[in-house]
C-alpha cells in the first residue's frame, strides 16, 4: 500500500488554517488538537476548571487551621500542610488571560513566610474520585498511556512552580512536573503523565487521586523528586511529595498574587481545545459534593417527624444524589408541629442517619429541642443561616 508522508496539508489559496500532523502522528485541524485518547465528549474530567461555581463564597481569608479546605471556588481544596505559616486570600477574580474565560483563582499573600519548615507545604488541590479514574479509559498501568494537563497560571513573582499527582489506593505514589512562570504574564501550560505499572485506582467513590498546584514545599516535600518521574511516595521522609528543589516560595512576601484558570484533566497525550460547560451543568456537578441551603428566616421548610420528645427526622431533597454520607454545619433551626406550637433550638449540628447512594433524598437528625412528640408529624427548617450539606473528598 502506497503512503503519503507530510507534515502540513492547507489550501493553495491561502495559510490560514490547514491540518498538521505532528512527528508523533498527532492530528491538528485549523489549530486545533484532535483526541488522541479517550471519550470523544466530556472529555474534561474535573469539574469547575473555568472557576464559575462559587456556591459557599467568593472571598475569603485562608491560613493553617483557619478556614483551610473548601471554603470559596467549589472542588478546589486549600492546604496549609504541616503547620504551614503565612495567610492569603483566596477569591474568585475577574483577572483573565483572554475572552474565553470570565474567572480565575486568586491567591494573595496578606501574610509572608520565609523561613520554610522542611515538612511545610501550601498547594490548591483538585480531588478525583477512584470510580473516575477507574473508569476514564487512561490505562493507567501502561507507560504509553497518558493523562493531560492543561491550565493558564500567573503571578507577579516569577519562577518555577509544581504540579503533582498523588494516588491514595494501594501503595501511594507521585509524580511532579514543573512549569515556568514570567512577572506579570499569563501562561498556558500543558504536559501528560504516563501510567505506572505500581498504580492502582479502586471503582469507588473514595479518593483516588490528587492532583495540585504547590505554592510553597519544604525540603522533605520534595526529597527524591525528579520532574517527570513516579516515586514511591511513602518511603523517604514519609511526607507526600509536592515538589522539585527548583520550587520558588511564593509566600515569601506580601506583594505575591497568582492566578490559575482553565484547569482541564484528560485522557490522552495531547492537551485539546477547553471543554466549555454552562453554569448549570458545573453547578449540578458541584452539588455532588456540596449543597447550601438557605435559612431564609423560616422560608424554607421540610416534612419530618419527632423522634422522641427533643429530636426531629426531616427528609431533605436533594438537587443530585450525594457522593457520599455528608456532614452538616452547626445552625439554628426550627421545628413546628400540627399543634400550632414550635420549639427553637440554637446551635445545633444535625446528622445524617440515612444515606444510599444514588438516592435523590437525605435524611437528617437535628436535636436541641424540647416538648416534642414521638412520630408527631412537623415541618423542620433552618432558621436564619445556611445549612452546608458537605460530602467533599
Amino acid at each position: 500500500m502506497s503512503k503519503i508522508k507530510v507534515n502540513r496539508i492547507e489550501n493553495t489559496s491561502t495559510t490560514d488554517g490547514g491540518i498538521d500532523i505532528d512527528t508523533d502522528g498527532h492530528v491538528k485541524v485549523d489549530g486545533l488538537q484532535l483526541p488522541t485518547a479517550g471519550a470523544l465528549s466530556s472529555r474534561r474530567m474535573n469539574i469547575n476548571g473555568a472557576m464559575q461555581v462559587a456556591q459557599r463564597e467568593t472571598n475569603a481569608s485562608i491560613s493553617d487551621g483557619a478556614n483551610e479546605g473548601y471554603r470559596t471556588l467549589d472542588r478546589w481544596k486549600v492546604l496549609f500542610s504541616s503547620g504551614a505559616g503565612g495567610v492569603a486570600t483566596m477569591t474568585q477574580d475577574t483577572t483573565v488571560p483572554n475572552k474565553e474565560f470570565a474567572n480565575s483563582l486568586k491567591i494573595d499573600v496578606t501574610t509572608a513566610d520565609t523561613s520554610i519548615d522542611v515538612n511545610h507545604a501550601i498547594s490548591i488541590q483538585y480531588r478525583f474520585e477512584a470510580q473516575d479514574i477507574a473508569n476514564s479509559g487512561w490505562d493507567y498501568n501502561s507507560s504509553s498511556s497518558f493523562l493531560n494537563v492543561s491550565f493558564w497560571a500567573r503571578s507577579n513573582k516569577a519562577g518555577t512552580y509544581c504540579v503533582f499527582f498523588q494516588t491514595l489506593n494501594g501503595t501511594t505514589h507521585g509524580i511532579v512536573n514543573e512549569y515556568t512562570l514570567a512577572a506579570n504574564t499569563w501562561q498556558y501550560v500543558s504536559f501528560s503523565v504516563p501510567g505506572n505499572s505500581a498504580l492502582q485506582f479502586d471503582d469507588s467513590s473514595g479518593g483516588g487521586l490528587n492532583v495540585g498546584w504547590t505554592l510553597v514545599a519544604g525540603s522533605n516535600r520534595q526529597d527524591g523528586v525528579t520532574a517527570g518521574q513516579w516515586i514511591d511516595a511513602t518511603t523517604g521522609s514519609a511526607q507526600g511529595r509536592y515538589a522539585t528543589s527548583n520550587q520558588v516560595n511564593f509566600f515569601d512576601s506580601t506583594n505575591n498574587n497568582w492566578y490559575l484558570t482553565g484547569v482541564q484533566i484528560e485522557v490522552g497525550s495531547k492537551a485539546t481545545s477547553f471543554e466549555h460547560r454552562s453554569y448549570g451543568d458545573e453547578l449540578a456537578r458541584c452539588q455532588r459534593y456540596y449543597v447550601e441551603i438557605s435559612g431564609g428566616n423560616d422560608a424554607f421548610t421540610y416534612s419530618g417527624k419527632g423522634q422522641g420528645s427533643n429530636s426531629v427526622d426531616v427528609t431533605i431533597p436533594l438537587c443530585v444524589p450525594l457522593r457520599a454520607s455528608p456532614t452538616l454545619n452547626s445552625i439554628d433551626s426550627r421545628a413546628f408541629t400540627d399543634s400550632g406550637s414550635f420549639a427553637a433550638s440554637s446551635s445545633t449540628t444535625p446528622t445524617a442517619i440515612q444515606f444510599s447512594a444514588n438516592n435523590p433524598h437525605l435524611a437528617i437528625n437535628c436535636g436541641g429541642f424540647s416538648g416534642l412528640t414521638n412520630n408527631e408529624i412537623s415541618v423542620w427548617g433552618p432558621r436564619s443561616n445556611v445549612l452546608e450539606i458537605s460530602a467533599e473528598l
